[in-house]
């Protein structure tokens, strides 16, 4: 199949479903089919593109130059998925064209957010991928409550415009192996970006102004990247361990650490069992070991400093941030892995979470700057997934990932009742 054909295939979908599922801000009905043609062109002319066709999602109003290496690869953006509207204090909702965004496991629930659109039309399978960023735990907790892997990277890791150094670029996949090749090009693309190799896309991504707009033209035109494919990314679609950090030094299976709680967090019941369940699968199928720890992780409850850091002219509490730093060192000094839920509670209704905060288990890891990711857990008695967030070191990405195709090999992938079927990578 051709990059027009797969397109066309996903607009088709998203026609058929957007409205019920109200995934999407924006739908380039015009532009995208252009730019398949285009992807195809190159294709043809003997260019090799990693990713070539495959139809992507884009996050917020600077979606096409967060996703520009993806496109240099050859992923065609078919939208603009949906984010908290205005006038609401929490962020676990979305506001696509014809509504909120609902969850596609349960019409009345949240699918989270703010990532909200991209996990709605991944879970539904209106497209194999899509773009989040990750300030509180807006790429993990909407990939928890739609039952899919969403991958939050190191801090500082990727560009950012957050001034505030809590927001991270991420991105939401059925399958983890779609989420290894956004890793794959995105790493490859940041490394040649570091080494000064010319991609051509770093720099000419900080010139793009945005969402598209006006008359379709040539993706070139709306990243403002060259249309050539950079040998970077030829490197990127390697073997993961070649790009995003080898893995030989990790023992088999890696060493893991379970937290039900991280020291102030107060999960609901179920959360916490399907959490415990999946790690339970995880050690009886040989993926992790799971170390007993006698004294339990304890780190402080990291509201206030992640607040402040929101608050203008406010000064993050820099000694709260050293205690958790020091004791998520000694914990990776000993462990390869930490896990936890990925939420306290189910998802919420439209009318919000209440008091509660959904970001308990991972707004601490955008504080420290480390990589996350979640997996799904199980479906609890609602009928909603939950999450089973994996954290480790500071780059490494590649170990999450690893962990997370592995769990998948095991358990398989979850699929709303009446999902579409969305080919992966």
């Amino acid at each position: 199949m051709g990059a027009g054909e797969v397109v066309g295939a996903a607009l088709e979908r998203i026609r058929r479903a957007d409205r019920e599922l109200c995934a999407f801000v924006e739908v380039w009905e015009e532009e995208a089919p252009a730019w398949a043609e285009e992807v195809d062109g190159r294709v043809a002319a003997g260019e090799w593109l990693p990713l070539a066709g495959v139809p992507i999602g884009v996050k917020g109003r600077h979606g096409l130059r967060a996703a520009g290496p993806l496109i240099d690869a050859g992923c065609v953006p078919v939208g603009r998925t949906a984010v908290p509207g205005p006038g609401t204090p929490w962020q676990t909702w979305g506001l696509g064209a014809h509504g909120r965004t609902v969850n596609p496991w349960r019409a009345d629930r949240t699918p989270g957010g703010s990532s909200a659109g991209s996990a709605a039309a991944v879970a539904a399978g209106l497209v194999p991928l899509a773009t989040g960023s990750d300030g509180a735990g807006s790429v993990r907790i909407p990939a928890a409550w739609c039952g899919i892997v969403g991958l939050k990277v190191t801090g500082g890791r990727f560009a950012s415009a957050d001034r505030t150094g809590l927001a991270a670029p991420g991105v939401l996949a059925r399958y983890a192996a779609d989420a290894e090749a956004y890793w794959r090009v995105m790493a490859g693309a940041a490394a040649a970006d570091a080494t000064g190799s010319p991609t051509g896309t770093p720099g000419s991504l900080a010139e793009a102004t945005g969402p598209l707009t006006g008359t379709p033209g040539s993706l070139a035109k709306a990243t403002g990247s060259p249309t050539g494919t950079p040998g970077s990314l030829a490197e990127a679609t390697g073997p993961l361990t070649e790009v995003a950090g080898s893995l030989t030094d990790v023992p088999c299976p890696p060493t893991a650490v379970f937290s039900p709680d991280l020291g102030f967090a107060d999960p609901a019941p179920e959360p916490l069992a399907l959490a415990r369940a999946a790690v339970g699968r995880l050690v009886d199928a040989g993926v992790v070991r799971l170390l007993r720890d006698e004294v339990p992780l304890r780190l402080e409850d990291p509201a206030p400093a992640w607040l402040a850091l929101r608050a203008p002219g406010a000064e993050a509490d820099a000694v709260l941030r050293g205690v958790n730093d020091r004791r998520l060192a000694h914990l990776f000094a000993r462990a390869d892995l930490l896990l936890t839920p990925t939420t306290p509670h189910p998802p919420h209704g439209h009318e919000g979470p209440g008091e509660r905060y959904s970001t308990a288990f991972t707004w601490a890891f955008n504080l420290s700057g480390h990589p996350a990711i979640s997996i799904p857990a199980g479906v609890g008695a609602d009928g909603c997934p939950a999450g089973l967030q994996v954290v480790a070191a500071h780059g490494r990405e590649a170990l999450l990932l690893a962990v997370a195709a592995a769990a998948e090999a095991e358990t398989g992938v979850l699929v709303p009742p009446g999902a579409s079927s969305c080919t992966h990578i």
